[in-house]
C-alpha cells in the first residue's frame, strides 16, 4: 500500500490519523465536505452522498479509512442523519469495490448497542459488554452504523474486500480530562464510562490498516479503564444492580467495555488514561 485515502480527513480523529499515516511514510488524501488548514496532505472536496464524486475521489487509492459522518443523533433531523450516514458508507464500499480497492477500515460507534443515546434508557445484558452483545439502539445515529456494520459485511461476502469497522468509544484528547466530571460518575453513566484516547484511537486505525484478516469485523475501541474515579464494582451496584451476569471479576477499575478481541485481532494496546494525564 502506497496511497490512503482518509473521509473526514479535517475533522478531530482524521486529521490526526492524516498525520501518523504522512509519518509513516504514506501518501494521504483527505476526502471531506470542506478545506482543512490543519492537514497538509491534497485535499479533494467531495459529497459522499453523489457517488461519482466519490468514485472520482477514490481513484488511485491503496485502501481507505473512512470516518466522516454526522458523529451524534442531535443538530440535524434524524432522518438526514441516517440517510447521509448510511449512503455515505455504501457509497464508500461500493466505489471500492468498483475500483479493486480490497482493504476498508470504517469509523463505527460503541453507540451501536444503543445505551448512549436510548431515550428509554436499558441495561446491558451483561458485563464486560463485548462484540456480542446485541445492538439495540433507539435513534438514528446508532441504527446508522450498525446499517454500515451489516453493509460491510454485504460487501466482503460480494468481494472478498477486507472491511474492520472500529466501534469507537468517546474519543477524548489530552488537553480535555481535565474537563471532565471524573468525581461525578452519573455523569458517564450511559456510556458505561467508556473513552478512548485520541492517540490510541489513531493506533487502532492504523492497526486495522495493517491487519491481514480475512473478513469483515466489528471490534470495541476502548480504554482499559473507565472514566470514574470510583472503582468498576461500585459503578456496577450503583447504577446497574439488576445485571447479574458478570463475565469477569472487577477488582479495581477495569473498563467494563470489553478491548480484548481488537487487542487479539489488531495486536494493538491502548497506552493512555485519564488518570495519567497530569504526568503527561
Amino acid at each position: 500500500m502506497k496511497t490512503i485515502a482518509v473521509t473526514g480527513g479535517g475533522g478531530k480523529l482524521g486529521s490526526q490519523v492524516i498525520s501518523k499515516l504522512q509519518q509513516q511514510g504514506y501518501d494521504v488524501v483527505s476526502l471531506d465536505n470542506h478545506l482543512s488548514d490543519r492537514i497538509h496532505c491534497r485535499q479533494i472536496k467531495v459529497d459522499l452522498n453523489d457517488f461519482g464524486q466519490v468514485v472520482g475521489a477514490l481513484a488511485g487509492v491503496d485502501a481507505v479509512i473512512h470516518l466522516a459522518a454526522i458523529p451524534a443523533p442531535i443538530h440535524f433531523p434524524h432522518t438526514y442523519i441516517f440517510a447521509n450516514n448510511t449512503l455515505a458508507g455504501y457509497h464508500v464500499l461500493e466505489a471500492a469495490s468498483l475500483l479493486g480497492i480490497q482493504k476498508v477500515v470504517m469509523g463505527s460507534s460503541e453507540s451501536s448497542y444503543g445505551f448512549a443515546w436510548a431515550p428509554q434508557p436499558f441495561s446491558p445484558d451483561y458485563f464486560p459488554v463485548d462484540e456480542g452483545h446485541p445492538q439495540q439502539p433507539q435513534e438514528c445515529y446508532g441504527l446508522s452504523k450498525v446499517v454500515n456494520e451489516l453493509t460491510a459485511e454485504m460487501f466482503h461476502r460480494r468481494t472478498g474486500m477486507q472491511v474492520i469497522s472500529l466501534r469507537y468509544s468517546m474519543i477524548v484528547g489530552p488537553g480535555e480530562y481535565r474537563h471532565m466530571a471524573t468525581a461525578k460518575p452519573e455523569t458517564f453513566k450511559q456510556i458505561l464510562w467508556s473513552y478512548i484516547d485520541i492517540r490510541d484511537a489513531v493506533d487502532a486505525s492504523l492497526a486495522a490498516l495493517h491487519t491481514d484478516y480475512a473478513g469483515a469485523i466489528h471490534l470495541n475501541i476502548t480504554g482499559n479503564d473507565t472514566l470514574s474515579e470510583w472503582k468498576t464494582q461500585k459503578l456496577l451496584e450503583t447504577f446497574y444492580p439488576g445485571v447479574n451476569d458478570l463475565r469477569l471479576p472487577f477488582h479495581n477499575r477495569e473498563a467494563i467495555v470489553s478491548n480484548s478481541l481488537a487487542q487479539k485481532v489488531l495486536d494493538w494496546r491502548p497506552k493512555h488514561s485519564w488518570s495519567d494525564a497530569e504526568l503527561e
